[in-house]
Formats: structure tokens, C-alpha cells, sequence
């Protein structure tokens, strides 16, 4: 024990923490020290971004009427700009409880953007974002790991147990829903790249969140390990959690998502159903071809 908690102390002291802190560990905190149930407005210039942060009955929940569904992320009328360079126009959607949600776009086309405002990592210049439950509630698993290299799987783990209170059972309960249990000792250098996202997705969801945002999930893994990665995303969905994330794989979109929004140049072009987008644009050929519809509207491709 004494030697675990010396390599721990000596990894945290090499190992950059300001990324895994910021995203997973200072949400949190605001979750527990922030008023509960009050919007949080940022102000940029002359414009304020809202965003509604609530936490068991302190606000009755967005029902949208129309669909009849729990609404549990949404964007009104979102702007965003870095310098002269709009990123954001106009940006507008919901998301439903219960459902994989998915945000499709070339690299570059604002995606991670959107993201990184609903998480409350940048302030949009106007528009309204909505987020239905408290940071504490949130997963995520973004671009960059985080991960500590110099620690074991587990340790990796254990750091966010810590924070969360979580028992350990639930912990390699986690690393065993990811295929990770008998690697647990394994430092995360020696992991695969698909490993490694394994483990990020096992800290995600450690502590059993309500909406998990996942930003290209399977970017660069193996057929197998995609395939692996989106049956744990249809698991979390089936307990009741809302999935949200970004991807440029069309064909992953198509099998995995409940809905989609098209994004191109910070502006959604289309959203909908894999299959109403596709009979829309008479793009079903054999199967549904969302990459058609999104040449078509666009000109362009997605690399």
C-alpha cells in the first residue's frame, strides 16, 4: 500500500493534471458549490449565453411539446467567434432523454465547439444552453484523455472514485464492463490506443451519469473495438442515459444514432432521424447513406 501510494504521488507530480482536473474534477465542484437550480450567464461583450444548470426538482424540466419527450441538452440561436472567425451560427437543437444523439461534421466544423460550451469549458457569444441536470451528472469523454500515463488502470480510476465517493466494487464493475478487469494493474503507457479509450469511457461513466457527452469515440480504433465501444453506448442508453456525440463517420451515425443534426461551417443543415434524413433525400440505396445527403447539401466530403 505504502509503495501504490508513493508511485501515485510521484505520477501526479510528473503527470500533467490541469486537463483531467478542469474537465472531470472542477465540474464537479461547481455542481456541489454552485446555486442549484439558477441560470449561470456568462457575459461576452454586449451578448450573455444562459445556461440552466438543474439538479433534482429545483426547476421542472423543458418538455417539448411537440415531441412529447423530455428535453435534456439544448441550443437556441448559439453564436460563436474566435477573433474575426465565426465558428457558431445560429446553432439550434434539442436532445431527448433516453436517446443517442448525434452531432455529424467534417473536422473544423464546430463540433467539439458545441461541447466544449454545453460542458461550460468556453462562454458563447449569444444564444441560450440548456442542460438539464448538474455537472456532477455530466460524463465525458473528449478528444484528449487525460489519462495518467504512470498509473495503472485501476489507479487511473481510483483518483475519480475518490472525488465521486464511489465504492470500489462499482469501480471494477466499470473496468469489467469495458473488458478492462484483467488489466487493471496494467500502467496505461503499456495500454493499446483502443484500450486506453476503453478506460476513458470506464471513467465516463464511473459514476453512473444521466448525460454522457462523447466527443469522436471511436476515432482511430479498429473495427472491433468501434464495435465494442458501441455496444456499451447502446447499454448506457437502455439504463436510461442520454448519449450525445460527435463523430465524421457517417456509417457509424447510421447504425448508432437515435437522431443526428448535420453541422457545416457552424451552421446545422439538417437534422432528423438516420432514416428521415436519408428517405428525405431519396439517399436509402441499399441501406440508409447519410455521407449522399451530406455531399449533396454541401459539395463536399467529410475529410
Amino acid at each position: 500500500m505504502k509503495k501504490q501510494r508513493a508511485n501515485l504521488q510521484k505520477s501526479l507530480m510528473l503527470v500533467p493534471m490541469t486537463f483531467a482536473f478542469s474537465v472531470l474534477a472542477v465540474p464537479f465542484l461547481k455542481g456541489r458549490y454552485l446555486s442549484r437550480g439558477n441560470p449561470i450567464k456568462t457575459q461576452h461583450q454586449n451578448t450573455v449565453c444562459e445556461q440552466k444548470i438543474t439538479v433534482g426538482a429545483a426547476e421542472r424540466p423543458r418538455l417539448n411539446q411537440e415531441a412529447n419527450r423530455m428535453v435534456s441538452v439544448s441550443m437556441k440561436q448559439v453564436e460563436k467567434s474566435f477573433g474575426g472567425n465565426r465558428v457558431l451560427e445560429g446553432v439550434t437543437f434539442d436532445t431527448y432523454e433516453g436517446e443517442i444523439f448525434g452531432m455529424l461534421g467534417p473536422s473544423g466544423a464546430g463540433k467539439t465547439t458545441i461541447i466544449n460550451i454545453l460542458t461550460k469549458q468556453l462562454s458563447a457569444d449569444s444564444g441560450q444552453c440548456y442542460v438539464r441536470v448538474g455537472s456532477n451528472e455530466i460524463g465525458l469523454m473528449l478528444e484528449h484523455d487525460g489519462l495518467f500515463s504512470r498509473l495503472s488502470a485501476l489507479d487511473n480510476l481510483i483518483v475519480f472514485e475518490d472525488i465521486y465517493g464511489i465504492p470500489r466494487k462499482r469501480t471494477l464493475e466499470a473496468l469489467e464492463r469495458v473488458g478492462l478487469l484483467e488489466a487493471k494493474k496494467t500502467v496505461v503507457d503499456e495500454l493499446s490506443k483502443g484500450m486506453r479509450q476503453r478506460l476513458v469511457l470506464a471513467r465516463a461513466v464511473l459514476h453512473r451519469p444521466k448525460i454522457l457527452f462523447l466527443d469522436e469515440p471511436t476515432s482511430a480504433l479498429d473495427p472491433m473495438t468501434a464495435r465494442g465501444i458501441h455496444k456499451l453506448i447502446r447499454d448506457l442508453r437502455d439504463r436510461g442515459s442520454t448519449i450525445f456525440l460527435t463523430t465524421h463517420n457517417m456509417e457509424e451515425a447510421t447504425h448508432l444514432c437515435d437522431r443526428v443534426v448535420m453541422l457545416h461551417k457552424g451552421r446545422i443543415i439538417e437534422q432528423g432521424s438516420p432514416r428521415e434524413i436519408c428517405e428525405r433525400y431519396h439517399a436509402t440505396k441499399n441501406v440508409w447513406d447519410l455521407e449522399s445527403v451530406f455531399v449533396a447539401l454541401t459539395g463536399g466530403g467529410l475529410e
